[in-house]
């Protein structure tokens, strides 16, 4: 899948992780285990986004990280009432989306 393929799931991953950054600056301190998924999150995002960007043959294996951690960032967000929460919790959803025909394009070609 050339480069130009993964773009919607380039800006999805980059949306995320902004998200999940900002979550975890809010929460900090006050949901420590909140904010501690967060980081995972943004930080697993940031890294699919470098991969997809350059095409990587290892996005497979790196996606499947993805999905779990964007999953569990996505479920303790959803759990809290606040905007930043809810927003974050949005954007790891429709990342999951994005990784999953990732994922699907994968197990096609195995």
């Amino acid at each position: 899948m050339p480069h130009q393929q993964y773009q919607t799931s380039i800006d999805a991953a980059i949306h995320c992780a902004y998200e999940c950054e900002h979550c975890a600056d809010e929460c900090l301190g006050s949901m420590p285990e909140c904010a501690r998924l967060c980081r995972d999150c943004a930080q697993i995002c940031w890294t699919i986004a470098g991969f997809m960007s350059r095409s990587s043959r290892f996005i497979p294996n790196v996606v499947r990280a993805c999905i779990d951690i964007c999953e569990a960032c996505a479920s303790e967000c959803e759990k809290h009432d606040n905007p930043h929460c809810q927003n974050c919790a949005r954007a790891c959803r429709q990342a999951v989306e994005e990784y999953r025909k990732i994922a699907g394009i994968a197990a096609a070609r195995a």
